[in-house]
């Protein structure tokens, strides 16, 4: 017979499986490996922007995709990421809309 788990390490293996999968299976596009443990947030942006226009999974357009990507990232990471990690890839955010000419979002 299976042991059960606790709730919440089941809760944590499902979510970590859903975005596993979501990484693997989706048209989201390909990531350089640990582009979001970068220290520089114009390298982490330069990075996404590269794979979202070199990308043949993708169907938005490379911005959004770019954008999408970081964004889920920090959603899935969510509590789990230091402060100064988050920091860091809020300031990719707006290194991404400069190098796609787009307008910054307001403080």
């Amino acid at each position: 017979m299976m042991a059960l788990k606790h709730g919440h390490d089941e809760a944590h293996e499902e979510t970590h499986r859903w975005s596993q999968q979501v990484n693997e299976t989706s048209d989201a596009m390909d990531l350089k490996p640990g582009v979001f443990e970068q220290e520089d947030p114009r390298a982490i942006a330069r990075s996404l922007k590269h794979s979202a226009e070199s990308s043949t999974r993708r169907k938005a357009p490379p911005f959004r995709s770019a954008m999408s990507m970081l964004v889920f990232y920090i959603n899935r990471a969510g509590k789990t990421l230091p402060q100064r990690r988050v920091d860091v890839l809020e300031q990719a955010k707006d290194e991404l809309r400069d190098l796609y000419g787009k307008p910054r979002k307001a403080a």
